[in-house]
């Protein structure tokens, strides 16, 4: 897998901005549902202008649009649930837990794409429960939160598996367009279950729609469809695995933003350094070919 260093580069920067997601998240005080209905209509609207000034064919055979459709699904569910973690525990709970997507995504490649599976993906994901349970035990007053995180990235590494797939067939813009634009009509859909009087106080404030425009157009848009062109290049999991490093920004982020409400234990701590150092020696032990596929 021979990657050029535009690309590797431009795989950090879309995790920069994706360490910024977190951090809008807690800004906007609208609830989950409503936030999540805005950031994809935001990231549709923003993509669908794009490739009509490029004039970019967007017309999909039916098959493909069935694809859209339930990625889109996934996506519109991934979104809620990390939001909803953000509101129920915090930025750092909800990022730290990032590192068990790269443990499902392990599972979920090989499955999906119908390749022969890696112990090295295998073992790097197992010193990352051990992270997580470390977490559970330490911050058990955000379980809440912190299961909700656990779907959120097997929802994340779902959707990541799916797109890998997808990107062959489809442009990764237009692949985008179409799943921002089901995600909005499944998450507008879904509102009235999730919240009682959902449209009573459906539209954002001044403040809360500059945020939605950043959070929609550049850390949605740009980087979600981004990510699905890098997979041209890289495998699911080495973006994933790479996303990872999001949580490094964030919570620097957070601490300077929102000070003592993102204090946490030296547990939690413990747990996700022993996540981050999983990622960080998995493309060393990669490079090296040390454990070989099944």
């Amino acid at each position: 897998m021979k990657i050029s260093l535009r690309s590797y580069s431009e795989l950090h920067f879309v995790v920069l901005l994706l360490g910024f997601t977190g951090i809008l998240g807690k800004l906007i005080s609208l609830p989950a549902p409503h936030l999540v209905v805005f950031r994809v209509f935001i990231a549709f609207v923003t993509l669908f202008l794009f490739l009509k000034i490029r004039r970019q064919n967007i017309v999909l055979t039916r098959r493909q649009l069935i694809s859209c459709i339930s990625i889109g699904l996934v996506v519109a569910a991934h979104w809620t649930t990390f939001f909803y973690a953000i509101k129920l525990s915090n930025v750092s709970v909800a990022l730290g837990l990032l590192g068990v997507g790269s443990l499902f995504t392990a599972l979920l490649e090989p499955l999906i794409l119908r390749q022969r599976f890696s112990w090295l993906d295998i073992i790097t994901g197992v010193f990352i429960i051990i992270g997580i349970y470390i977490i559970f035990r330490f911050e058990s007053r955000y379980v809440e939160g912190i299961i909700s995180a656990i779907v959120c990235y097997f929802l994340s590494s779902l959707f990541s598996v799916l797109n890998k797939k997808q990107q062959e067939k489809i442009n990764p813009t237009v692949l985008s367009m179409y799943e921002m634009l089901f995600a909005f009509v499944f998450a507008l859909g879904t509102l009235p279950f999730l919240l009682p009087n959902a449209f009573t106080h459906f539209w954002p404030g001044s403040s809360d729609l500059f945020y939605l425009i950043l959070l929609g157009s550049i850390c949605s848009a740009y980087a979600f469809t981004a990510a699905i062109r890098l997979m041209k290049e890289m495998s699911a999991f080495f973006v994933v695995l790479h996303i990872n490093l999001e949580p490094v920004y964030a919570i620097i982020i957070a601490f300077f933003i929102f000070g003592e409400s993102e204090h946490m234990s030296l547990g939690f701590y413990v747990g996700a350094a022993i996540i981050f150092a999983a990622v960080f020696i998995y493309p060393f032990l990669k490079k090296k070919g040390m454990i070989k596929k099944v």
